[in-house]
């Protein structure tokens, strides 16, 4: 009887997966124009005045994110802009985040390749990032429900 329940249990995981995996293969990827075009990359992001939490998020940002996300997250050659709308509270929600600085990503949105973990950054300096990127998209327009500022 255990071992049934098991493969249960399996099989329901695998399914799960599968139908996540799918949720977001079917989004339309957004393309960026080769850097070698002379297109400019970075989208424009309007700071807001920043709460505390953002502002320590925003320092830890700088030191291990920028250089593929971009300053104020909008983006380069290297990375995606994390102020998009692929990016809102109701597709990718907080774990999502959590889960890339900690286990890396595979690429299913954008053509920049895979991100690698970032073992550096400390659980709390993660939630800290998490404001402040949540709160330059609020700021942006990526979505005005309070609720998509839960980490902050």
């Amino acid at each position: 009887m255990n071992r049934l329940r098991h493969y249960y249990a399996m099989f329901f995981a695998v399914v799960f997966a599968a139908l996540l995996l799918s949720g977001c293969a079917a989004e339309e990827a957004p393309q960026y124009e080769d850097a070698s075009s002379g297109a400019e990359i970075p989208v424009a992001v309007t700071v807001p005045e920043l709460s505390e939490k953002a502002r320590a998020g925003e320092a830890v940002f700088n030191g291990n994110c920028a250089a593929c996300h971009g300053v104020n997250a909008a983006g380069t050659t290297l990375g995606p802009p994390l102020v998009h709308r692929i990016y809102e509270p109701n597709h990718h929600q907080d774990f999502s985040f959590r889960s890339a600085v900690q286990n890396g990503v595979v690429a299913h949105h954008w053509q920049f390749g895979n991100m690698l973990p970032v073992p550096t950054v400390a659980e709390e300096d993660i939630e800290r990032i998490i404001c402040y990127v949540r709160e330059l998209q609020r700021a942006n327009g990526i979505f005005e429900d309070q609720r998509g500022l839960a980490a902050c």
